[in-house]
């Protein structure tokens, strides 16, 4: 069975995230998405809220499985016997990190990284920069699934 891992904080999930996904639902037999916590940073939503606005947004594929992890990726990957990850590039600029990143996990453990360039429809998006124009009250219906718009504006108050 192929598998592979789409990580990242997902707070909120965008369409750009869905996109990179969707992909790799259709090139891998699983794809587990990781909702890695990071102890340091405070959420808008916490990590059950994003698993499972994950889960309802992905349902779609069929072959989506949703979790949160607390470490190093590459430790997830060998717990769950998962050979790659998978990480959509934005720009150029993505490249230098995430390079390194994929550098150092096939060093820690075999796991390869596929990279794969983002729409250029989403080359601009960001989960922070979603957040911070639905905060001021700008319309991002657009960016995120509807089910995350409807959670981005119950949460945020109006401008």
């Amino acid at each position: 069975m192929r598998r592979a891992v789409c990580p990242g904080s997902f707070d909120p999930i965008t369409n750009g995230h869905l996109d990179i996904i969707g992909r790799a639902s259709k090139l891998y037999d699983v794809v587990h998405v990781a909702v890695m916590i990071n102890q340091s940073k405070k959420g808008l939503f916490e990590i059950e809220e994003r698993i499972e606005l994950i889960r309802e947004v992905t349902a779609e594929f069929g072959n989506v499985e949703v979790e949160s992890f607390h470490g190093l990726l590459v430790d997830f990957c060998k717990q769950r016997d998962i050979p790659a990850i998978v990480k959509g590039l934005r720009a150029v600029s993505d490249f230098d990190y995430e390079l390194q990143m994929a550098q150092m996990n096939n060093g820690l453990t075999g796991v390869e990284t596929l990279f794969v360039p983002t729409n250029p429809t989403y080359s601009f998006l960001s989960s922070s920069l979603v957040k911070e124009v639905a905060a001021w009250g700008g319309d991002v219906s657009h960016l995120v699934p509807p089910a995350v718009f409807e959670a981005l504006t119950q949460r945020l108050p109006k401008k």
